[in-house]
Parts: structure tokens; sequence; C-alpha cells
């Protein structure tokens, strides 16, 4: 139990240090990444029973599946509002 709390914890302040590098806010697709990055190391954590490759696996999937979710949010946003959602540029694909 203690071992899952510092995976967790772990994957905590790394979400945190990497969305306090962004100057302008982070977008759907950042924070979606981050999202799901840190849901699917937890699940992996819990359907590996601990393991690491579990818990990576996990972390990694939850990501790929998180910054495409953002992605068509931010997509989305943007050609619904076009002036005021991105006012100086369309979405970073």
């Amino acid at each position: 139990m203690l071992k899952t709390r510092y995976w967790v914890c772990a994957i905590t302040l790394s979400a945190t240090a990497f969305l306090g590098g962004c100057a302008s806010g982070p977008s759907n697709q950042q924070l979606g990444t981050v999202g799901g990055a840190v849901v699917g190391g937890a699940v992996g954590n819990a359907v590996g029973n601990g393991s690491a490759l579990g818990t990576v696996g996990g972390a990694a999937a939850g990501a790929l599946i998180g910054n495409e979710v953002g992605r068509r949010s931010d997509n989305r946003n943007y050609y619904d509002n076009r002036n005021n959602y991105y006012p100086n540029n369309g979405p970073r694909n």
C-alpha cells in the first residue's frame, strides 16, 4: 500500500511540475494528457498489482487517450467560437 502512495505522489508532483511550466495556461490538450497519464497510471498500478510495468504502461495509454480527447475539445472550441477562444492563432495539432 505504501508503494502505491509513492507512485501516486510521484505522478502528481510530475504533473504539477509539468503544468507549472505553462506560461499562458494549459490547453485542453495539455490538461487531457496530464490527467490521462495520472488516471492511467493509477489504473495500471491497480490492475498490475503494483508493478512498475503496469503503472508506466497505464500512464502511457492514459496520456495518449487524454491527449486525443483534449485535442478534439480544443478543435471543437476553436471552430465553435473563432473570435474568442484563440485570438492570435488556431489550435496546435
